[in-house]
């Protein structure tokens, strides 16, 4: 079901902040984001003096997201499984310990350059397990028409520290040494706990037990497998971390080398960049109303591009502070509509886990980029890995000719909550399977071809939502008779199965509900697979039909 109002255009950019909670958790996290960014600027301004190549300087951008890339879908099943307001404790809990550690160790003048890349690594291990819960979370927080302009939100508070962020941090590394922006960092994790630990969100209960985290992460990565859109999003997700996080990862060798600058100089660098990024967190709402979602990315990839040439030929610090204004705003833009596309096409039970998958697309992309432009840069100098990778920047633009975003619809993914469990006949126990689902249809020949196009739909839902072996067939004697046949491995998981179908998925069911020509429903037999000395014996079950 497609409402016929762009939900963008039914709130302000300001809404989410009239739910406390909401503003509550920004302001926290406001904090937060202001130490962690001090802390950047102290590890990467610490790696300028104490590494030995400019490739040890980009593997600290390397290692702010490798662990993303890495523990994101462990992640994101974890947030889809638990409480996701604990999660987010222990996370933050987990960064402050690694925090405290690392201000320690570099008051003790026990850092060296891979220490320094291993406590980056950890505290954004813990970012990587903090992230898809709290992302899952904004839209339990705030209703479903409000999560565009709170994605938008929260881009913004991030860049808004960003924007004074590094330059304070750059006078405090200046000041007093690396040490006090770690212990800055140390001490913004403490509001965010204290507003987390307070926070008393309604859980609705699940009636089913808990998945394995094994088989949550399959059901996660096999929903994005059977989702074209999503799948377009997470290759130009991709695309753009690969080539933007050039800048970012290059930028202290920017400041130092080629406009000649200091810790303060990186700081008032990144603190544009900040700035740029809360005029493009600002003006993004407004830009999806008036733009196409290609037309969006491409500019922004184009825009990069700019920003990442003039970078690499500039030799004035200013100057190259006017190009980051324009990346930043370009950086939340694309970033901000990919996650929000994300969002907006996955239903609340597996939007933990999509979104994880596409930050280790993203994120995946930023390190892989960082690590390729800091070799690049170790050869042949800052310059020539920045015009490099804006030359990568409008080739991934130029991706969307091929793979074209597909233009946002605000779909209705609420649980239909239709299906109920038939009465059985057998004393089935949840672990019971495997189980046999078979439906079928009487459709004349006139239907055929819109009956075999909207099964294809079917088979595509049916596969991402847990079924195995979905086929469809045709009874050779009586050619109007067709039959869905599809499998899944025990009870439990087919009860699973069908309280994941969404409101929008449930125009498909009518579709081949009014297809079918019968005088009676479609019927459904629901069997279950026994092993025998002579071959497999099938016990049967009928029931309503599924939707």
């Amino acid at each position: 079901m497609i409402d016929e109002k762009p939900e963008s255009e039914s709130v302000s950019a300001l809404a989410p902040f009239r739910h406390g909670i909401f503003r509550a958790v920004w302001s926290a996290s406001l904090v937060s984001n202001f130490g962690g960014l001090i802390q950047g600027v102290g590890a990467a301004w610490m790696m300028t003096t104490i590494a030995t190549s400019p490739y040890q300087v980009a593997l600290v951008q390397a290692s702010t997201t490798l662990p993303i890339m890495l523990f994101a879908l462990v992640a994101g099943a974890i947030a889809d499984s638990f409480d996701r307001r604990k999660v987010m404790l222990v996370a933050q809990t987990f960064m402050l310990v690694v925090s405290v550690l690392l201000t320690l160790f570099t008051y003790s003048g026990l850092m060296t350059p891979w220490t320094l890349l291993a406590f980056t690594f950890l505290i954004d291990s813990g970012t990587a397990l903090n992230s898809p819960s709290w992302q899952a979370s904004v839209g339990d927080i705030v209703p479903r028409n409000k999560v565009p302009a709170a994605v938008a939100l929260n881009s913004m508070g991030f860049n808004l520290t960003r924007s004074v962020g590094p330059a304070i941090g750059g006078i405090i590394v200046a000041a007093a040494g690396a040490a006090a922006a770690f212990a800055a960092n140390a001490v913004s994790y403490i509001g965010l706990i204290v507003v987390l630990a307070r926070w008393k969100p309604q859980v609705q209960p699940s009636t089913l037990p808990r998945e394995s985290l094994g088989a949550a992460m399959g059901a996660g990565l096999r929903y994005v497998a059977m989702s074209p859109n999503i799948g377009k999003v997470l290759v130009r997700g991709s695309a753009f971390g690969f080539s933007a996080g050039a800048v970012l990862a290059l930028l202290p060798l920017v400041a130092r080398d080629v406009v000649k600058g200091d810790a303060l100089t990186y700081g008032i660098m990144l603190g544009a960049f900040g700035i740029g990024a809360v005029g493009g967190a600002l003006i993004s709402v407004r830009l999806r109303q008036l733009l196409s979602s290609e037309t969006m990315v491409r500019s922004a990839f184009a825009g990069f591009a700019v920003c990442a040439f003039n970078a690499a030929v500039s030799h004035n610090a200013w100057q190259t502070s006017l190009g980051l204004l324009v990346g930043g705003a370009c950086w939340v833009i694309a970033l901000s509509h990919f996650n929000v596309t994300v969002q907006m096409a996955t239903p609340r039970w597996v939007v933990g886990r999509v979104l994880s998958v596409y930050q280790t697309a993203t994120f995946g992309g930023i390190a892989l980029g960082s690590w390729i432009w800091g070799i690049v840069a170790d050869a042949h100098g800052a310059g020539t890995a920045l015009i490099a990778a804006a030359i990568a920047m409008l080739a991934g633009g130029a991706i969307g000719l091929v793979l074209p975003l597909p233009q946002q619809q605000v779909l209705n993914l609420d649980p239909l909550n239709r299906f109920k469990e038939p009465h059985l006949a057998l004393d089935l126990k949840p672990r019971s399977g495997p189980i046999a689902i078979m439906i079928e249809y009487i459709v004349r020949d006139e239907d055929v071809p819109e009956f075999l196009a909207t099964m294809a739909e079917r088979g595509r839902i049916r596969r991402r939502d847990g079924a195995r072996n979905w086929t469809l067939a045709r009874d050779l004697e009586n050619p109007a008779i067709w039959i869905e046949h599809y499998h899944t491995p025990t009870w439990l998981e087919y009860v699973r199965h069908n309280g994941r179908i969404t409101q929008a998925d449930a125009t498909v069911g009518e579709r081949l509900r009014a297809l079918h020509s019968g005088d009676e429903p479609p019927r459904v037999r629901r069997v279950i697979e026994r092993p025998t000395t002579a071959g497999t014996a099938l016990v049967m079950a009928k029931g309503p039909i599924e939707h």
